[in-house]
């Protein structure tokens, strides 16, 4: 299904995963610029206001003729799906190697030039700084080895390799962009944050206590989700000095846990006028991959020489944004 909106032409930037939660934050900040814009995904997706001229496309990516038919003829596409369950699925999930990996290797495939069609297309793709595995020193800078720990980034960094690979080949002119924790509101209705700081906000704003694992000394680089957005299209405005390489993508802040949660649990209490819940240390289960456990800051300054760009938005004001849009995402969810 497709739905066109008036606007200027300009390239054709696709964007696959355009419903989700960094996705749609993308598509709202490219809708902002005169360009042709396509916006991929399996969910309902309403263009948002801008001058960009879009195009909703719904289909199933993980069949490879409506992949196909979805990239046709872009100048850049933005690859942004993830696999149902997101991280924490993906090695018990049955579709999810299919989705994390196999769209990959065929729209690697699909975009393969003809000798008519001039530079190969530029796609960007939305990797994970936790494709590292188990972090090795803080801060993070994108020079070190890679061993993933568990489903989820062997499966990101398969499919980061296959597009390494389709670049070196000159199929595509690939760039990853590996993010780090990513929170914040939702730029468009369903596209919800499943990650900790708005499992926290839930938690928090229907009276319950925060439960944090150990002493909540670990730290974690949280990044607001429109500073992610921005980064993918700082990449589309300055890519030449990114392509063929993964780049770490983050505020540059390690914030401890336990100092996130007592964040949280403070705007809610000015959100709802309730004294803030409580934070209360609890065991891990026995369950959690080692890699919950492991600080995280990142170094992105490699990135921001190449393209300019910069984080925005403070934690605080981030986590504000994210609760005071949570009874909205709650309402858009169940109208």
């Amino acid at each position: 299904m497709r739905r066109d909106t008036p606007g200027a032409p300009g390239p054709l930037i696709t964007v696959l995963g355009a419903s989700g939660f960094v996705g749609s934050a993308v598509v709202r900040a490219l809708a902002r610029r005169p360009v042709r814009l396509r916006a991929v995904a399996r969910r309902p997706c309403t263009p948002p206001p801008g001058p960009a001229r879009t195009t909703v496309v719904r289909c199933d990516l993980t069949d490879r003729a409506a992949l196909a038919d979805a990239v046709a003829g872009p100048d850049a596409a933005v690859h942004l799906l993830l696999g149902d369950g997101a991280w924490r699925a993906a090695g018990s999930e049955p579709g999810a190697e299919r989705v994390n990996v196999g769209v990959m290797r065929d729209l690697v495939e699909v975009l393969r030039p003809r000798p008519a069609d001039g530079a190969p297309a530029l796609v960007l793709y939305g990797g994970a700084a936790s494709q590292v595995g188990l972090v090795p020193r803080e801060p993070l800078d994108g020079s070190e080895t890679d061993r993933p720990e568990t489903p989820y980034d062997r499966q990101k960094l398969s499919a980061e390799q296959i597009l390494k690979q389709a670049t070196a080949e000159g199929r595509v002119r690939g760039v990853s962009l590996r993010l780090p924790t990513v929170f914040g509101e939702g730029a468009a209705p369903g596209a919800v944050d499943r990650g900790v700081v708005s499992a926290m906000a839930r938690q928090a704003l229907a009276g319950r206590t925060l439960t944090l694992w150990n002493d909540g000394t670990v730290r974690r680089d949280l990044l607001h989700v429109d500073d992610a957005a921005a980064a993918f299209t700082a990449a589309l405005d300055r890519p030449d000095r990114l392509i063929g390489r993964h780049w770490l993508i983050g505020s540059g802040r390690g914030e401890a846990l336990g100092d996130v949660f007592r964040l949280v649990a403070a705007a809610v209490s000015v959100r709802t006028g309730r004294p803030p819940v409580a934070v209360v240390p609890m065991p891990p289960p026995a369950h959690a991959p080692a890699t919950d456990f492991g600080s995280v800051t990142i170094d992105a300054s490699a990135f921001r020489a190449a393209t300019g760009w910069c984080p925005r938005v403070p934690l605080a004001e981030g986590v504000r944004r994210t609760v005071a849009a949570l009874p909205r995402q709650r309402w858009d969810e169940d109208g």
